[in-house]
């Protein structure tokens, strides 16, 4: 499937723009906006699928943090950022997404949950990266969340909170739920 994306931003500096959160920046973006609304970003699902080695683990003891993988579907929250904050909110983005540059910045199209259809930047998997992943097993998804921890903090935490803030917007994520139960 070819995803609808480009690898820019809106070009009037003056235009507000829309990033689409689905991990930690839906309960803690980190920058402020102007409007907050559940969304749904199509060719791309939620996945544990990126080593960790900066926020939630280290090189030598890795734990795992989501990216958009390929395939499927994402629900999450698109945020509306106004133009006169792009650039503070890029810059700011940018430091915390790409600390390991293990994600490419693009913008795709995205559905509001009202029925509008934006443009939203949204960080995706690199697939070439080596801190990509891919798919594991259960088990070893769990052994990394327990072993993480990094300059953000301890990977149960990340993934707990991750879980609770979907179950609060109505979102259900299978491999979360289960890691939820397990870490609790």
């Amino acid at each position: 499937m070819t995803l609808p994306e480009t690898t820019d931003t809106p070009a009037d500096a003056a235009e507000d723009f829309w990033v689409f959160g689905y991990g930690s920046l839906m309960w803690r973006p980190g920058f402020e906006h102007e409007e907050r609304v559940l969304a749904t970003l199509h060719g791309l699902h939620r996945a544990l699928c990126i080593w960790s080695h900066v926020h939630r683990g280290t090189p030598e003891r890795p734990g795992l943090v989501l990216g958009l993988d390929r395939g499927g579907s994402c629900r999450g929250v698109a945020f509306r950022i106004a133009g006169r904050s792009r650039a503070q909110t890029l810059a700011y983005l940018r430091e915390r997404e790409q600390a390991t540059s293990v994600y490419l910045e693009a913008v795709h199209e995205a559905r509001l949950d009202d029925g509008r259809r934006v443009r939203a930047l949204a960080y995706r998997a690199d697939r070439r990266h080596p801190q990509y992943c891919g798919r594991l097993p259960p088990q070893t998804l769990l052994a990394l969340v327990r072993q993480g921890v990094g300059i953000s903090g301890a990977n149960p935490d990340y993934v707990l909170a991750t879980h609770d803030h979907l179950v609060e917007l109505g979102i259900h994520d299978a491999t979360l739920d289960w890691l939820a139960r397990q870490l609790r």
